[in-house]
């Protein structure tokens, strides 16, 4: 067997095992997608009772606690990977899954439900830890393909989650089965405690379908820093790169248009639940549910059907800043939606918003890529600072536009409840702009 088949730790994993890694990378999308259609109404329900009345900053919260805690901790899960192995930190993740979001649908103050979300994030580094699997088991002819799996297993996740999550809300109030059980008393514990069972079941075929990637002798030979010199490391990457012409550009290109998509991630539902006599649609968790499950589904049929053709044709430059202005212009509609013809309205707005971020994503990786190897810069240190600057604006999206919602949500005039979704139009006008001081000839036009 020559060197290009070989996997790096020289263990080869069987198709059960690649198996059993895409369902717990899956199960883990799951959990996280499940809350987002009630995440909006369990921080109403929660507030009212406390008397709190900044229910779009808690949103916001709660949406970044995750992010924050991922981003934080996943170099600690990381490290800890590499000297103990990758299966038992894997493992430690879903009981953490499975603790958690129990505690989540449980929560009765806003504290509870932020320390929930906040400890699932922390124990949830599984997607980082999944990745590092596929690279010890992978030989780098197999290893674009493997990492295929982890990103569909993302995707497909993200389309189950919210569409289960917003199916079994409130069960009490639908199902007669449920009235007068705990499931009345806490209305969004089902959809949680499902996400628990699945992280339990994911826990039970990794136990006994899943080998471990990392032989014993690999770890002890590997040094492992300290999260104060991995975070050091990282920043003083992303400052380097941010310093480079090209690289640098298409880095805030994408940090803006990270920053625009999710400040969206708190305010989407804030408006679609709001009464239709204040300017919002009414809908309720169900409704939204389906409305993320259609995104991720067209997200999906972008990603694997579209990008390819149309990136052949109009090159990635091109097909990134389109979909930067599609995403853009999608959600500067949605507030501008109607009840009448609601769901037409809602596929066009969730048409843009979906296949914009699915030319968007993988077309930045490609153009980055392409840049990295161009300047003959090191693949991993680029694609790691892209990855921290991406997560900072995941962090600061959220909490961005449940402030924003919070002070113009009750105001008239030009700042109002559109003002955040203006917030949106303008982040993703801005990274269209910077997009032009991207100098980027693609290979194959190098070649001709």
């Amino acid at each position: 067997m020559d060197e290009e088949a070989k996997p790096s730790t020289g263990i080869d994993a069987g198709k059960g095992a690649l198996v059993v890694l895409f369902l717990v990378t899956m199960i883990d999308m799951i959990g996280f997608g499940i809350v987002i259609p009630f995440l909006t109404y369990l921080v109403e329900d929660l507030a009212a009772d406390q008397n709190i009345t900044s229910i779009g900053i808690w949103v916001g919260l709660l949406m970044t606690s995750y992010s924050a805690a991922q981003f934080l901790f996943s170099p600690i899960w990381g490290g800890l990977s590499d000297r103990i192995g990758r299966r038992p930190v894997l493992m430690i993740g879903l009981v953490g899954n499975t603790v958690f979001f129990t505690m989540f649908g449980l929560a009765n103050t806003l504290m509870m439900a932020l320390a929930a979300r906040f400890l699932a994030g922390v124990f949830n580094g599984n997607i980082a830890v999944a990745r590092a699997y596929i690279g010890d088991v992978s030989s780098p002819k197999q290893l674009a393909t493997r990492m295929g799996l982890i990103g569909a297993a993302f995707g497909l996740g993200f389309t189950i989650g919210p569409f289960l999550g917003g199916e079994l809300s409130s069960p009490a109030e639908r199902w007669s089965l449920f009235t007068d059980t705990i499931f009345e008393t806490y209305p969004y514990l089902l959809p949680c405690i499902l996400a628990s069972v699945l992280s339990i079941f994911s826990l039970l075929l990794a136990f006994k379908y899943l080998p471990e990637s990392l032989a014993p002798e690999s770890r002890s030979s590997r040094t492992t820093q300290t999260w104060g010199a991995t975070m050091k490391r990282t920043a003083s990457n992303v400052k380097r790169m941010l310093g480079t012409k090209n690289i640098g550009s298409l880095m805030w290109v994408t940090f803006l248009y990270m920053f625009g998509f999710t400040v969206m991630h708190a305010v989407f539902i804030l408006y679609t639940q709001m009464d239709p006599s204040q300017g919002g649609l009414g809908f309720s968790e169900a409704d939204n549910g389906r409305i993320f499950a259609l995104i991720g589904i067209l997200g999906i049929v972008t990603q694997g059907g579209l990008i390819g053709p149309l990136t052949r044709k109009y090159g990635s430059l091109f097909i990134l800043r389109f979909g930067t202005v599609l995403s853009g212009f999608g959600l500067v509609l949605v507030p501008y939606s109607t009840l009448d013809f609601v769901w037409a309205w809602m596929l066009l707005i969730t048409g843009c918003i979906a296949i914009g971020n699915g030319l968007f994503q993988p077309s930045s990786s490609t153009v980055l890529t392409s840049l990295a190897r161009q300047d003959d810069y090191e693949l991993g240190a680029v694609m790691g600072s892209q990855e921290s600057l991406s997560s900072f604006a995941r962090i600061l999206g959220p909490l961005t536009g449940g402030y924003v919602w919070t002070i113009t949500v009750e105001r008239t005039g030009f700042f109002d409840y559109h003002t955040a979704f203006h917030v949106c139009g303008l982040l993703m006008m801005l990274a269209f702009i910077l997009s032009f001081k991207v100098e980027f000839v693609a290979p194959e036009q190098t070649s001709q």
